[in-house]
């Protein structure tokens, strides 16, 4: 009998096509609501999902002949994974398919932010040019802080290594260190750095976790990175730290105001009055969810799905 699997979102066509070759039963339903999935779905035994809906315990308990659910992407935080688990079926994801791409966007934000590149070019386009206003920090001789430090964060720390700087990393899990970053405590992270990069997932512990007294706890004015999620980090207190110059600048390609799908921004036509500052701030850097969003990536995480899918199929 045909594993039949049911594709939720639009992913590379590689797929798609080396799913078929391999004898797998493809179906593909882009537009029904959760409701009209979950009419269906005992009759397949995969998923492959990107963000469009959560998968909860009501979804999982109509999937009577779930084998596995497969994201194409680094986080599970849309399905209710234990729950899942407890059923015997098994979560596939591919932080390894677009942690590239993440480091290369971090690395960009942080020289644009240093060196005043956007605004600068914004000046010029409107007929200003402004040199000194334009002054900006180099990254050797600073301390870059990663917090996170698996699949993202030892991306980002290895394109680092051509730079002269101190790479410290701060992680729940022990022994995760390597020849990139040292390994340090969340206290010493805060005493020492100049950049904070979080690559984290959201999950109970993290959802809020940079707050006032999380910022104020660093020693040192600094900058900060978030490639990760946004609802990391609780943006009025990060906008009155940079209202007080606790924070230099931002660069944010994740918002706490994104919908869970992320692909758009907010739940209601309201603006936080938050992120109208950060529209109009010139040390912030914003980008809508693209940092693993690369041609490349986009076929490596679907390389690395079907893999992943065969592995387990073929237990």
């Amino acid at each position: 009998m045909s594993i039949k699997i049911l594709h939720i979102d639009s992913n590379h066509p590689i797929l798609w096509g080396q799913l078929e070759e391999a004898g797998f039963e493809n179906h593909a339903d882009f537009k029904s609501s959760k409701e009209e999935i979950e009419a269906k779905i005992q009759d397949y035994n995969g998923i492959v999902i990107r963000s469009r809906f959560k998968i909860d315990k009501t979804f999982l308990d109509k999937a009577t002949n779930l084998q596995f659910i497969a994201r194409v992407g680094a986080g599970l935080e849309s399905i209710d994974c234990e729950y899942a688990e407890a059923k015997g079926i098994h979560l596939i994801a591919a932080p390894e398919g677009n942690r590239n791409a993440v480091a290369e966007h971090s690395l960009g934000v942080i020289l644009s932010l240093f060196n005043n590149l956007n605004q600068a070019d914004a000046e010029i386009k409107a007929g200003q040019w402004n040199r000194e206003s334009n002054r900006g920090h180099e990254l050797d001789g600073k301390t870059v802080g990663i917090i996170g430090y698996g699949n993202m964060g030892k991306a980002f720390a290895k394109k680092l290594r051509g730079f002269e700087v101190d790479v410290l990393c701060y992680d729940i899990l022990e022994n995760v260190g390597d020849e990139n970053a040292t390994q340090v405590s969340l206290i010493e992270l805060q005493q020492k750095a100049d950049v904070l990069s979080l690559h984290l997932p959201w999950t109970p512990e993290t959802d809020k976790m940079v707050d006032a007294n999380f910022i104020n706890a660093f020693s040192k004015p600094f900058w900060i990175i978030n490639t990760s999620r946004g609802k990391n980090i609780v943006t009025a207190d990060l906008v009155q730290a940079m209202k007080s110059k606790k924070v230099l600048g931002a660069g944010l390609d994740v918002l706490e105001y994104e919908k869970l799908s992320f692909e758009t921004l907010f739940q209601d036509n309201n603006t936080p009055e938050a992120f109208q500052y950060l529209l109009q701030a010139k040390n912030v850097l914003l980008t809508p969810h693209i940092a693993g969003w690369t041609f490349e990536s986009h076929e490596r995480l679907a390389q690395v799905i079907v893999d992943k899918i065969k592995k387990v199929c073929a237990k």
